[in-house]
């Protein structure tokens, strides 16, 4: 196959052996309590460090897919090494992960292309992005087989995110898609500052408040690399049929080092008709 966008942080970020990965991904999926909810998922958002960090938390999210089939998955994460205007696709081909290949589902893309100006072709910002290939693992393992849609946010901007909402609805109309923005929360702020940040970004997440959301990060109220990514998600799972969100696990990683004077804090939350 064309166009594979090779793994860069296999064997770092998470463990780069298949069957080691499989075997820790199943085991945050041990640790997280059974939920059943009343409706099918249509969003989720999950964090993006290493798996150390926040694999457990993220096992919250995919635990709520586990087995389910949709006709594509659209994965929406911010850029972190390069700037650049608008919203990169990457438009076909596959990524590869220790797991095996997953293919871009080529015709979803096109569709989300022609129909937003929104949408670029910026293939540097994927090349050394980590914020999608840390959540496609998991999506392996939760999904079994699936296409997806491979979205980096230059711009994560209301009006951005608006519009990149506004395509994937208009895609996802006769689709049975699964939203994922990849995000994590505030950065290096001690305990109680991090969780006062953390908790303006929670109550938005619980509400599905994607415009309180944005007028917060916009005022430096709240911190989430990915707010972008977090408020698409909520603005077009509502718009797909979501009525009900669920914040379903927060932490942050002086939970795992010991170190709590600088935390990141990381957050999964689902969105369900």
């Amino acid at each position: 196959m064309d166009n594979v966008r090779k793994s860069v942080i296999a064997g770092s970020w998470y463990p780069g052996d298949p069957s080691v990965l499989r075997r820790e991904i199943a085991g945050y999926f041990q640790k997280v309590p059974d939920r059943k909810l009343s409706g099918e998922v249509v969003g989720l958002i999950a964090p993006h460090a290493g798996y150390r960090y926040s694999g457990q938390v993220a096992a919250y999210a995919y635990g709520l897919v586990r087995g389910k089939k949709y006709e594509g998955v659209v994965l929406i994460g911010p850029s972190h090494r390069v700037a650049f205007p608008g919203v990169s696709v990457w438009g076909g081909g596959a990524f590869e992960t220790p797991l095996g290949r997953v293919p871009v589902h080529e015709k979803l893309a096109g569709e989300m292309k022609r129909s937003s100006g929104v949408l670029v072709d910026f293939p540097t910002a994927h090349a050394g992005e980590h914020s999608l290939e840390i959540q496609l693992p998991f999506l392996q393992v939760a999904l079994g087989d699936f296409s997806f849609v491979p979205l980096v946010m230059g711009d994560q901007n209301a009006a951005t995110c608006r519009k990149l909402a506004e395509a994937i609805v208009r895609a996802g109309k006769d689709r049975r898609l699964l939203i994922v923005a990849s995000s994590d929360l505030s950065h290096f702020h001690e305990d109680k500052e991090a969780r006062a940040l953390d908790g303006v970004a929670l109550t938005h997440m619980r509400d599905s408040d994607a415009e309180g959301l944005l007028e917060n990060l916009a005022r430096d109220r709240t911190e989430a690399c990915g707010g972008g990514p977090m408020a698409v998600a909520m603005l077009a799972a509502r718009e797909l049929g979501a009525s009900h969100s669920l914040v379903l696990k927060y932490a942050h990683s002086g939970e795992v080092t010991g170190d709590r004077q600088s935390v990141v804090g990381y957050a999964s939350a689902v969105y369900y008709q």
